[in-house]
């Protein structure tokens, strides 16, 4: 049909190097022809993307150098209509936009949550829908005009993974049509910036969790970094121990006598283990120590004596046990 023969026609470039990027392709390849995919990666690890898989098996051409040079370079030789962005993490200059036109998929309810990190946030912040939002790109970040949003609610049971794949779901249907509604000449809703919000990029330590909090904002962590999120973390006779899975308990006994991290009981029946937060009890299922398999917590938790976190003790005991090997070794 003529009109299907145009949608091959049209040459699409996609930069993605994150979560999002596998759906957009498998989007974007129903519709155009994918001239290339610039995903960061190793040549040892390519095997192992589902992502860079797809390309290849579709002979798209596939590019590990992200640099703002190697993508300007890629515009001028692959000569694309438009460019598309899912997950890429570099910020696009003013003179690199000005080769095409490009289209950014951001997991937001734009003009909200601009910046990084945004669906761990929505469920770190309590919000009640997480969204995505399609967006023409302009030198600010995340300020083009809207083309496509569409929410999701945040169920209790939600975790970053299952949001991730409800977000890439609705992705993988409406990201093609929305690139070709713009190439026909729809540009889109301006944001309101007056209701701009950001939020910051996230690392791995930022996962620690604060036990003098309440029950339900430390699970609520939990949930936001969920595979393949780093996790959740509190440490457990100094060393790290991550948090896989964890619940609320519903109506727990009162405590006027509280040490938030203070484990209060322990199940061996079920393998869970009651913590006591600042306000709340919070049930931890499935804990994981440094370089160990997940298990059930009380294979690690075997004492209502014990307290989470790293204490002022914890740390003075480390020390001295520092003190007296490098003593025995002659060195101090």
């Amino acid at each position: 049909m003529p009109f299907e023969s145009n949608f091959r026609r049209t040459r699409v470039l996609q930069l993605g190097s994150g979560l999002t990027a596998l759906s957009a392709l498998e989007s974007l390849v129903e519709r155009f022809e994918v001239v290339g995919l610039v995903r960061e990666h190793h040549p040892e690890t390519a095997k192992d993307d589902p992502t860079i898989r797809l390309a290849q098996s579709l002979e798209i051409t596939v590019l590990s150098d992200a640099s703002a040079g190697a993508i300007v370079r890629s515009i001028e030789e692959l000569k694309p209509d438009c460019v598309v962005v899912s997950s890429h993490k570099r910020i696009l200059t003013p003179s690199t936009l000005a080769k095409c036109r490009f289209i950014n998929v951001h997991y937001a309810p734009l003009p909200k949550y601009r910046g990084r990190a945004n669906v761990n946030w929505a469920l770190i912040n309590g919000e009640q829908f997480a969204a995505i939002t399609i967006h023409t790109i302009s030198p600010g970040l995340d300020e083009g005009n809207i083309l496509f949003q569409e929410s999701i609610e945040i169920g209790e049971s939600d975790d970053v993974t299952s949001l991730y794949e409800r977000l890439n779901a609705i992705q993988r249907k409406a990201l093609a049509m929305t690139v070709l509604r713009h190439l026909d000449g729809h540009n889109g809703i301006p944001q309101d910036h007056q209701k701009a919000t950001y939020g910051c990029t996230r690392i791995p330590d930022d996962g620690e969790i604060d036990w003098t909090r309440p029950a339900s904002e430390i699970h609520r962590l939990i949930r936001a970094l969920t595979s393949p999120f780093p996790g959740a973390f509190t440490y457990h006779e100094g060393c790290r121990l991550w948090i896989r899975r964890a619940e609320l308990v519903a109506d727990p006994p009162r405590f006027d006598g509280r040490v938030p991290g203070r484990v209060a009981s322990i199940s061996q029946r079920s393998g869970s283990v009651d913590v006591l937060a600042g306000e709340g009890l919070i049930r931890l299922l499935e804990v994981q120590r440094e370089e160990d398999a997940a298990e059930p917590a009380s294979n690690v938790l075997r004492s209502v004596r014990e307290t989470l976190g790293l204490r002022t003790s914890d740390l003075l005991a480390r020390i001295d046990r520092l003190e007296r090997l490098l003593s025995s070794k002659g060195l101090l």
